[in-house]
């Protein structure tokens, strides 16, 4: 919601510019993303902030980049991918985001829900999303330290949930913590085959899993990461 008059450094240029940004955003619609208030997001958050510097240049192209302890910033095409499934059946209000990482997600997520609550278990890494979210100035945006499988009890529940890990079985905590008419985006699966799932909890609390297509994320990992881990 609040990234569309950006500080220079934010705009970027040469391959961080807007106009690189819109050419992804061209691509994304042409793979089949529809919803125009995520493409509107995408097109307004600045990816180039939340890689390395190297890695800059590349930050507009529609693939995943390492951000360091064996952990990847998503492919534009997933991270729009999973916010429209996210948002198919109308607007959210708290969502529940597992696995930070360098926070890209969750800035395009602040852009279309009004809080996202986000968990990480690796602290360097939600040092650096911390960093880079005050950078691009959003408020919306809650960290904390955490193990995924667990959820944020204490903030439940959640209209929505995203995950940007894999489990191999979807965790129970995580479908206890969905409100009713809650959604729950999350790839499931092993290190060989993995699939994006839909999980819609109905009014009376029924559990519906729709397999959405095949993707492979890092693995969701119970606990916290040593402070050495990566």
């Amino acid at each position: 919601m609040k990234h569309d008059k950006t500080p220079h450094h934010l705009t970027g240029i040469g391959m961080t510019s807007q106009r690189t940004r819109n050419r992804l955003v061209k691509r994304l619609a042409e793979q089949g993303i529809a919803n125009p208030t995520v493409l509107h997001a995408i097109q307004t958050t600045p990816r180039h902030i939340f890689v390395d510097e190297a890695l800059a240049h590349r930050a507009y192209e529609d693939t995943a980049l390492p951000i360091g302890f064996q952990q990847t910033i998503s492919q534009p095409y997933i991270v729009a991918r999973m916010s429209e499934l996210l948002l198919a059946a109308g607007p959210l209000k708290r969502v529940l985001e597992i696995g930070t990482g360098c926070g890209y997600q969750a800035a395009v997520l602040s852009a279309l829900v009004d809080s996202v609550y986000s968990v990480e278990r690796i602290k360097p890494l939600l040092s650096k999303a911390r960093t880079h979210l005050q950078t691009i100035g959003v408020q919306n945006i809650h960290l904390k330290q955490a193990d995924g499988t667990l959820g944020w009890p204490a903030k439940a529940p959640f209209d929505g949930i995203i995950s940007t890990a894999a489990p191999e079985q979807i965790p129970e905590a995580l479908l206890d913590q969905l409100a009713p008419n809650g959604r729950l985006v999350i790839p499931v699966g092993d290190h060989k085959r993995q699939q994006l799932t839909l999980v819609v909890k109905n009014q009376q609390e029924e559990i519906n899993i729709t397999a959405i297509e095949p993707v492979m994320f890092v693995p969701l990992l119970a606990g916290l990461a040593e402070p050495m881990e990566g």
